[in-house]
């Protein structure tokens, strides 16, 4: 009987690899973090400023842009301040359906911008590899808009990266190590908006 290639690795091996490679991108963050405070600073005033904040992102990072939405009008670790205008555009699927139907993928989230967004409004868009096509239109609708566009990007930042105000690529090709690096970039812009925030 041929054994399946996975039997031949031990589990312990390849977990202590991804463990190790994890730990190496997150530790890597130091080396961004003016830019982490720069988007925390961005996304504050304008949240302070009475404007709103929307996400977007597919897959594991639709995931995340709930919840960095979820914890600005819920809490992150304050329970003593005010709820904060943030909507994730991967939340509602009538809407997504309704235009993906309508129109096709690529316009859900574009469509749900020009609905929601004034001058003003940021966007944070999470993308493992940059080229989400939906992503991409997302960005260029929300600047026609007036809007601010941030991403957290991976890989090379690919073709968000130049229509981000404000970016930071996790320097991994490994989507999973990408996306637990942005889990703990939204924790730090999470903690800097509450310390703020009134």
């Amino acid at each position: 009987m041929v054994s399946k290639p996975e039997e031949n690795i031990s589990s312990s091996a390849w977990m202590r690899e991804d463990l190790a490679d994890s730990a190496q991108v997150i530790a890597r963050l130091q080396e961004q973090l003016p830019a982490i405070e720069k988007i925390g600073e961005v996304i504050a005033a304008a949240l302070l400023g009475g404007r709103k904040l929307l996400t977007a992102g597919n897959g594991g990072s639709a995931a995340e842009s709930l919840h960095l939405a979820e914890e600005l009008t819920g809490r992150y670790r304050r329970s003593d301040r005010r709820a904060l205008p943030a909507i994730s555009l991967a939340a509602d699927t009538t809407a997504l359906t309704c235009i993906a139907n309508d129109w096709d993928f690529a316009s859900v989230f574009s469509r749900q911008i020009e609905a929601l967004a004034q001058p003003g409004d940021a966007l944070v868009v999470f993308s493992t590899s940059g080229n989400s096509e939906n992503l991409i239109r997302a960005g260029q609708t929300m600047r026609r808009h007036g809007g601010t566009v941030i991403g957290l990007l991976g890989k090379d930042g690919g073709k968000l990266l130049p229509l981000c105000d404000h970016a930071i690529v996790v320097n991994s090709v490994r989507s999973a190590a990408i996306q637990e690096a942005h889990q703990v970039i939204l924790h730090l812009i999470l903690e800097f908006i509450e310390r703020r925030c009134p």
